[in-house]
């Protein structure tokens, strides 16, 4: 058995945990991964390719193995499990020893185990990761949170194995305790909402004009050339062409229409509703995806809910050119809402995120990453306290070119019956925002009324309650 000998360690030797073990072997550091399941630590060392790897199968073993101070990274779900993972670790860790949580821990729960843990002089950081499988075997988006100086021992290591973009790398300390946690929720919430309005676009076009896979498949592949040239448009259009082994359909039209979550969508949402925050397009796509699940329900509505809808008569091109636009105004929007959150939550919990390192970051390795992301890189390096991308001036120019063609995209939907639930938020949050006044005086007028919860004025500072004429409790 080695003794402190490697560099790293890994828990949880899944698909992720391996790749990211040989991705760190392949920069030059050792590893030794542990995971409970005996075929895993066994696979991990059969395709080490002679790799400095050791898969250890006790924990003993694990910790024996690990230069001193030791720094030992998760990979397993989030909840319980890490909770259980860091119980057995401690009694093998000492003084100084650094634990990294690279799962999708909700950030809360990071900064109580960060507390939990320094009272025992152990470091711990929450540390997003981006990219999937491929990402982390290639090159991920990497958004570390926690004690400066415990970032500054690792960080020649997570450099190496980010993804690269002109020659950058996609990785940088966010801030502390859970700042890396937070802004991988909020990314997730971002996909969320771009993943549902490129599936409304296809919804439009293959109900409207019965566009086929192949040409569905030309048309995200010509989005993704300009514009739209994003991770989630690239495979969308690869998705088009995808045969199904067991039927030769394609594999699109075999796939249930019941989409899955993992949670991290409903945790922005929440996140933002108790930061007083509007997020629209990402507290649509979580229910929309609720929704899809109701699939008994709905194939049963419309049975009984029929509707005379109308039909498209326009080109099929001039439908596509409006999708493309509204699909741009959304994917900015999304954007937009989720920067905004990141921007409230710094304050509100002290991380001090720079929102163009986090854009920066996010170019290359990560889901959502896109050409977008220049732009919005520029906005915040050039206005660091830009309070919405809808105001930058560059991005607000983007916004008023292609509103028009989105309008009546969304006009489309609406007369022929096909929802377009994140692309319609997108509008309406637009809408409200530029919207220098507001019905809420109403709102303020009701609560009054009915629960003498007081108002402001116009005319004059200060707060109001009306003893309302016809009061009727």
């Amino acid at each position: 058995m080695a003794t402190q000998e490697y560099d790293y360690g890994m828990i949880g030797l899944g698909t992720m945990g391996q790749n990211l073990v040989y991705n760190m072997c392949d920069h030059g550091y050792s590893v030794a991964g542990f995971d409970k399941d005996t075929a895993k630590v066994n696979s991990l060392e059969s395709n080490a390719g002679g790799r400095k790897v050791l898969g250890a199968h006790t924990l003993n073993d694990f910790i024996g193995a690990l230069k001193s101070p030791r720094v030992i990274m998760l990979l397993v779900p989030a909840g319980a499990i890490v909770d259980a993972v860091i119980n057995e670790l401690k009694p093998f860790l000492s003084n100084d020893d650094l634990v990294m949580d690279c799962g999708n821990s909700h950030f809360t729960d990071t900064d109580v185990r960060t507390q939990q843990l320094a009272k025992e002089h152990i470091h711990f950081m929450g540390v997003g990761i981006s990219g999937g499988e491929y990402g982390a075997r290639y090159g991920p988006s990497i958004m570390p949170g926690g004690a400066k100086e415990a970032y500054e021992r690792i960080a020649p290591m997570l450099k190496s194995v980010s993804a690269k973009v002109n020659d950058e790398p996609c990785v940088t300390w966010l801030g502390p305790g859970s700042a890396g946690h937070y802004v991988k929720m909020v990314h997730n919430g971002i996909e969320y909402g771009l993943m549902q309005l490129i599936a409304e676009a296809y919804h439009l076009m293959k109900e409207c004009i019965g566009i086929g896979n192949d040409d569905l498949h030309k048309v995200f592949a010509k989005w993704n050339e300009g514009r739209l040239k994003s991770y989630l448009i690239e495979i969308t259009a690869d998705i088009f062409s995808q045969e199904d082994d067991l039927t030769k359909n394609r594999l699109i039209d075999m796939i249930l229409d019941a989409s899955k979550q993992n949670g991290t969508g409903q945790w922005t949402s929440q996140s933002a509703m108790g930061l007083y925050l509007p997020v629209p397009n990402i507290d649509t796509a979580v229910s929309t995806r609720d929704l899809s699940g109701l699939k008994e329900e709905r194939v049963a509505a419309q049975k009984k809910l029929q509707w005379n809808k109308a039909t498209f008569k326009g080109q099929p091109n001039e439908l596509i050119d409006w999708l493309e636009n509204a699909v741009y105004f959304s994917m900015i929007t999304t954007y937009a809402q989720g920067m905004s959150l990141l921007q409230r939550a710094s304050k509100e919990y002290g991380y001090d995120l720079k929102l163009n390192e986090v854009a920066s970051i996010w170019r290359g390795g990560c889901i959502i990453r896109s050409v977008l992301l220049d732009d919005i890189l520029s906005a915040y390096s050039n206005e660091p306290a830009l309070v919405n991308l809808v105001v930058n001036e560059g991005l607000a120019n983007k916004l008023q070119s292609c509103q028009d063609g989105f309008r009546l995209a969304i006009k489309t939907g609406i007369e022929t019956g096909v929802p377009l639930p994140v692309m319609m938020s997108s509008l309406a949050y637009y809408d409200g925002y530029r919207s220098g006044w507001l019905p809420a005086n109403l709102i303020q007028a009701q609560r009054d009324y009915f629960g003498a919860h007081t108002y402001e004025r116009t005319d004059r500072a200060g707060i109001f309650h009306t003893q309302w004429s016809q009061n009727k409790q």
